[in-house]
């Protein structure tokens, strides 16, 4: 039995005072803020010492686990946020991943931390353990529940893998917000902007563009594009290269840094970009073998080397708007989100690109956690806002061929629920393989495997009779569920996808750019295999009746029958699609008369013996 709490006049709590207090991060791959809302408006929420963002730096020192401004000794990890929901193949291929001692674990990469294997998740779970003390500290509640804002690219893994990092930090994630979603909530909000802006976000760690419409409260995405390997810690690696480079240059002598060499090489790099983005000149300091060397870099040099990056931004950019069908003067504005949006390379691209001064009035670090902050009070408290984001990358099933079947196409608006019915394609089939793929291309060998699983326990029937509706639903975290159904049996094998690791950098930076540049070739192979697997049916359908009632043809009718399997079979050989198209109607259309004949005898045969009026249902008077 519940006991009702009865309270003087007046003494009662105020509603919500005694609920868990929601915020809003921005985990992010250099710096992690948390926010939360107070007097209706987002406060980025500081720690004892004062500081507004906490380093994603962790550091592992004989058992005790230093995070943000105290992690300066030990085993230091940073940009950890790259690793998530990441392989071992993965990592091979991603830029400056080697200053990591990577063990190639099955499934998600661990790191080696002083004989420990430890994974991604474990190391973000720190991060969000800190920020949850930060917000605990300051307000002197509890906090358990979180918006949690990710890149847009972020795949299935990874974001299932910053959920898991959430749990283990003792946090409830809310819901995952895209990061220029979140950025476009508050600056729509802070600035009351109407009509269509472009969010621009360039990280530590990765890139995204979204093409947003804002409308009294309704924050619509139409496009997003984006990279998860390009972003500041580029920028670093590249001068940190520089750096290098003019030491060799200098004494004729290569360096392989260690570890912890590396990391500080990269530290002094991230400095002296911080210092290029206001003066035009910037000394390095580095120590090698216990002695000092300086070396002058200038803006020159730095923006020498981050241009190609800048211009693969600048290209995902005018992507975003084809997608979108739009032109660039139809945008209101261009937001800037990230710390890298500071560098002038950055906005001078910009400025070119669309015509007009990127929009930087609200600190470009801070936005994000704002946006999650007012997503977090949305979701515990009610808001009239309404964010509608947008699936990155199409979702479909492999069908005979290698096909891809796209159920959902990308920029569809999520959370979304497509079902699409198929049929099996061999007479007795009792099972069909469910095999997820994502990505643009016509081809499965052309996308990205995301899970497999089998549905069993089909009735045995003739080919194409069973229908099997299979289902994908994406929630509003961009996460994947997919079911398949035997309609005749209600048999149901379901699958919550949830890749061990995620999509590779190649994979990821070239998929869009593939289904475009091969975008005629692919529908031309399409075309082809789907004539070829509709041959073969028919050659299959045909031989099997000939099995059942060939005392129905003559000998001429069926030597004409294994002439035309034959043409038609030589021309699946050839594969000349245009031929398999011929052949196949000629084969189609000399069976017409063989097929009248076996419905005529089928017919007969459940007629035989009954009477005309049992046969026949005679109208009543």
């Amino acid at each position: 039995m519940t006991l009702l709490q009865i309270h003087e006049p007046g003494q009662a709590p105020t509603p919500h005072e005694n609920e868990d207090i929601a915020v809003g991060i921005d985990l992010g791959t250099t710096n992690s803020l948390v926010a939360i809302i107070e007097g209706g408006k987002p406060q980025i929420i500081s720690d004892r010492n004062g500081h507004r963002f906490l380093p994603s730096i962790v550091s592992y020192l004989e058992g005790e686990v230093l995070t943000g401004f105290a992690a300066t000794k030990g085993h230091i990890v940073k940009s950890v946020k790259r690793l998530m929901g990441r392989g071992g193949e993965d990592i091979k291929k991603l830029s400056g991943a080697m200053q990591y001692n990577i063990v190639e674990n099955v499934g998600m990469v661990r790191l080696d931390i002083d004989g420990k294997h430890i994974s991604p998740v474990e190391i973000s779970a720190e991060i969000l353990i800190a920020l949850k003390k930060t917000a605990e500290n300051a307000l002197g509640k509890e906090v358990s529940k979180a918006v949690i804002t990710v890149p847009a690219y972020f795949d299935d893994a990874a974001r299932s893998a910053t959920k898991d990092a959430a749990k283990l930090a003792g946090l409830e994630v809310l819901r995952l917000v895209n990061e220029p979603t979140a950025a476009a909530l508050a600056y729509g909000l802070d600035k009351s902007a109407e009509g269509i802006y472009a969010i621009y976000d360039l990280g530590g760690g990765t890139f995204d563009i979204s093409i947003l419409r804002m409308q009294k409260g309704i924050f619509q995405v139409l496009a997003t594009g984006g990279s998860t390997i390009i972003g500041g810690d580029d920028f670093d690696r590249e001068l940190a290269e520089i750096i290098l480079w003019k030491y060799k240059n200098q004494t004729g002598k290569g360096f392989k840094p260690s570890q912890t060499e590396t990391n500080e090489i990269l530290s002094i790099a991230r400095n002296l970009k911080e210092q290029l983005t206001k003066n035009d000149l910037a000394i390095a300091t580095i120590n090698i073998n216990d002695k000092d060397y300086q070396y002058e870099i200038t803006k020159q040099e730095l923006e020498r080397v981050i241009e190609p990056y800048i211009d693969a931004t600048v290209d995902l950019c005018v992507q975003a708007l084809d997608d979108a069908q739009l032109a660039i003067n139809d945008l209101e504005g261009v937001v800037l989100v990230g710390g890298s949006t500071r560098l002038p390379l950055v906005k001078a691209k910009l400025q070119e690109l669309f015509g007009k001064d990127p929009l930087d009035d609200i600190n470009p670090d801070e936005v994000v956690a704002c946006g999650a902050a007012l997503q977090a009070e949305g979701l515990t408290k009610g808001s009239d806002n309404l964010l509608l984001d947008v699936l990155p990358l199409s979702l479909g099933l492999e069908t005979m061929g290698g096909i891809v079947e796209k159920i959902i196409h990308r920029n569809t608006a999520i959370p979304v629920a497509k079902a699409q019915e198929f049929t099996t394609y061999k007479d007795g089939q009792t099972g069909l393989q469910i095999h997820i793929v994502q990505g643009e291309r016509e081809m499965v060998s052309q996308n990205r495997s995301l899970a497999q699983f089998e549905l069993k326990n089909i009735p045995p029937m003739k080919a194409g009779v069973a229908r099997i509706k299979v289902q994908f639903s994406v929630d509003a975290d961009g996460l994947l569920t997919v079911s398949a159904q035997e309609e005749t049996t209600q048999t149901i094998q379901e699958i919550e996808v949830k890749p061990s690791y995620g999509l590779t950098d190649e994979e990821i930076k070239s998929m869009l750019y593939a289904s475009m540049q091969h975008g005629k070739d692919d529908m031309q192979q399409r075309l082809l295999t789907e004539a070829i697997v509709e041959s073969e049916g028919l050659i299959s359908t045909i031989n099997a009746a000939l099995e059942e009632d060939s005392e129905l043809l003559s000998a001429d009718e069926v030597s004409e029958f294994a002439a035309h399997i034959k043409t038609l079979s030589e021309s699946i050989t050839d594969a000349d699609r245009d031929l398999i198209n011929k052949t196949r109607k000629n084969l189609e259309k000399s069976s017409e008369q063989f097929a009248e004949r076996r419905m005529n005898k089928h017919i007969g045969n459940v007629l035989k013996g009954v009477s005309i009026n049992r046969a026949v249902k005679k109208p009543r008077a």
